[in-house]
């Protein structure tokens, strides 16, 4: 049986700890971390399967653990990734987003070779990576427009230079358009998918990213458009936020509780 170590303890990080502990992932959560220690001592209360909780996230991986599970920010997978890989551990990363900054996506290539570790990165809110994956090499255009209600973007670093005032808004209101990379950077907390979908396609420098913010809606929806010689693709998802986090599709979640599933089991795999 797999042992997990868990960084982060928020609304992700707990509902992934408690499918681990309902038998839903075949594995064993051993450790966790949380720059809140009264979150890991909320999420371990709620456990029947009590996992220690270590006292920085560099532990994490110091434990004989198979896996670390990131579901903290982009700044915990700067911090702690590279020492994970060293550590000889495989690594899962939802904030996607870290990767996007070239320097810290080529060191933790590079580690994932020299120490034969991988890094799993599940689909996240998004469907239809694997076919923009199997095509990459004759992509042509990529685009996302992302729509979400006003509250879920709330607090996102664009607003810092923006004159947008969220609670103010009558009608669908569009915030950014620019490449996946600045996206990325602006919004880190809310557009993990276009981390995602550069990642499988053609860069985050070439995939268009369109950020709207609707009031009169209370799903995250995700429109994707892709074209090349291959043809094209067309998606749209519609996501019900998280009850715990607007921030966060519901999605996102079951895709991360579904990559560990799979990563624990020994099973027939489906899709690319």
């Amino acid at each position: 049986m797999k042992k997990i170590g868990l960084l982060g303890c928020g609304s992700i990080g707990t509902q992934i700890a408690l499918a681990i502990d309902s038998g839903k992932i075949d594995g064993t959560l051993t450790h966790v971390f949380d720059e809140s220690q009264q979150a890991s001592q909320i999420l371990v209360s709620k456990l029947r399967t009590k996992p220690e909780i270590v006292g920085n996230s560099h532990l994490l991986s110091s434990h004989p653990v198979n896996i670390v599970v990131e579901a903290a920010s982009q700044d915990a997978v700067r911090d702690v990734g590279l020492s994970v890989l060293q550590n000889k551990r495989d690594l899962m990363v939802m904030s996607v987003g870290a990767l996007l900054d070239e320097p810290i996506y080529d060191v933790l290539s590079d580690a994932c070779k020299d120490f034969k570790k991988t890094i799993y990165l599940p689909s996240g809110a998004i469907a239809g990576l694997d076919g923009i994956k199997s095509v990459q090499n004759e992509l042509e255009s990529v685009s996302i427009t992302t729509t979400k209600p006003p509250s879920s973007l709330k607090g996102a670093k664009f607003f810092k230079s923006s004159e947008i005032n969220l609670d103010e808004l009558s009608s669908a209101t569009t915030l950014f358009e620019g490449s996946a990379k600045d996206a990325v950077s602006l919004f880190p907390a809310n557009v993990n998918v276009a981390a995602l979908l550069s990642l499988s396609g053609i860069g985050s420098e070439k995939t268009r990213v369109k950020i709207v913010a609707d009031p009169d809606t209370e799903k995250n929806t995700h429109q994707i458009e892709a074209s090349g010689r291959f043809g094209k693709m067309s998606f749209m998802i519609e996501n019900i936020p998280d009850p715990n986090n607007p921030k966060t599709s519901r999605l996102a979640i079951l895709s991360a509780i579904e990559t560990l599933r799979k990563y624990c089991s020994d099973e027939l795999y489906l899709g690319t």
